[in-house]
């Protein structure tokens, strides 16, 4: 080889590396943005899972995702039923009454367009579950701290099974993380 070559080899080298390195040091330096989603579609059930207590998962809005029972805190909302097969409930622990139900809708179109245009909630009889859930429902959930979510029932299933009947619900939600009865748009 020529030397001439090996020093113009060695140098595209070297700036290669140097330029990889400060590659990876620009992309080391990113973050994802930790910030919880505030809205979304998603789905709980009420299947028992047992390690050395049973659990089940439930919904945190604050945390945007499904979380068990046995988290602390606990989820702000579960899945189950009230012993009849098809009389599906959603509960909490909050020690609030917690539920309000905007309304009951003939077909998912009339009840989207009820979810997306309650833009707040107001002074509310709440009740302490969101009772007798059926697809096309749009409910309020104010949780222990008084933060508000609006939920639009998307879909339920309830099937017999042995030992509990087995219940879930697919809903959309949107969050207000500040605490103020204002919902953020999506």
């Amino acid at each position: 080889m020529q030397p001439v070559f090996v020093l113009s080899l060695y140098l595209i080298m070297k700036r290669s590396f140097f330029i990889i390195l400060i590659f990876l040091s620009v992309l080391s330096g990113c973050r994802k943005d930790n910030t919880p989603r505030t809205s979304g579609t998603d789905t709980i059930d009420n299947t028992t899972y047992k390690t050395t207590t049973y659990y089940i998962f439930g919904f945190s809005f604050s945390q945007a995702e499904k979380i068990s029972t046995l988290s602390d805190p606990e989820p702000d909302i579960t899945i189950g039923n009230d012993g009849t097969l098809f009389n599906l409930i959603l509960s909490t622990n909050n020690f609030k009454e917690s539920f309000y139900k905007v309304g009951e809708y003939p077909d998912e179109g009339a009840a989207k367009q009820v979810f997306n245009n309650l833009t707040s909630a107001s002074v509310l009889q709440w009740v302490a579950m969101g009772d007798s859930i059926r697809n096309n429902q749009v409910w309020i959930y104010r949780s222990g701290s008084e933060h508000y979510a609006k939920i639009r029932i998307v879909n339920i299933v309830s099937k017999d099974s042995d030992p509990i009947d087995y219940a879930e619900c697919t809903f959309e939600w949107v969050y207000q993380p500040d605490g103020s009865l204002t919902f953020p748009g999506k």
